[in-house]
């Protein structure tokens, strides 16, 4: 990394294509975070998909809400790499927290889309995190993790969308608590 502390962001994007400088030039970039965002962004519509991949994955941490729509627009990339990096980026909260989490809006068409009909089952795959976030708030994600959880062609994607489905395991740890039972009975009498 020494040797990138005077290299501009636009030349790390480029090295994210260049298997020999890539990790560097991706550790180099995140350690410079909201300086780096707008070659980041650039790089989305690089010519190398391993380019645009990188960018998807550093989105994962970095993303702003001024970064949501080009991310959005990365699920549709050609090639099935950065197509998993922006499912990834768009479902995955550890990294960033609900500060940027894209509501259904945005994210949940392109994601039925893929789950649905996207040739790659690693896109499928990650497709199905991104709709069973939505699983407990729309009937569309339950109907298509349901299909996939029965008909998809991939053991691999079956058994993710199992877990997002109603009884699934994912779908238990986040379903919403209901309100306290004590909190409810202290306000009637209050009023």
């Amino acid at each position: 990394m020494l040797g990138f502390v005077k290299t501009d962001n636009e030349a790390l994007v480029s090295y994210l294509g260049d298997p020999q400088r890539a990790v560097a030039a991706y550790w180099e970039l995140l350690r410079r975070k909201e300086d780096a965002l707008g070659a980041i962004r650039a790089g989305l519509s690089h010519e190398s998909a391993a380019v645009r991949e990188g960018c998807c994955r550093l989105l994962d941490h970095l993303v702003d809400t001024d970064s949501m729509d080009q991310l959005v627009a990365m699920a549709d990339d050609p090639d099935a790499k950065v197509r998993v990096a922006a499912f990834h980026a768009l479902a995955c909260d550890r990294c960033k927290g609900d500060a940027c989490a894209p509501g259904a809006g945005r994210v949940l068409g392109p994601a039925l889309r893929h789950l649905a009909s996207d040739p790659d089952p690693q896109v499928r795959m990650r497709a199905v995190e991104l709709v069973g976030k939505f699983v407990h708030t729309d009937a569309r994600a339950v109907a298509a993790l349901e299909a996939a959880h029965a008909q998809d062609p991939s053991p691999a994607v079956r058994k993710t969308a199992g877990w997002f489905v109603p009884g699934g395991a994912v779908h238990r740890r986040t379903a919403p608590r209901p309100a306290r039972r004590r909190a409810a009975v202290r306000a009637t009498h209050r009023a």
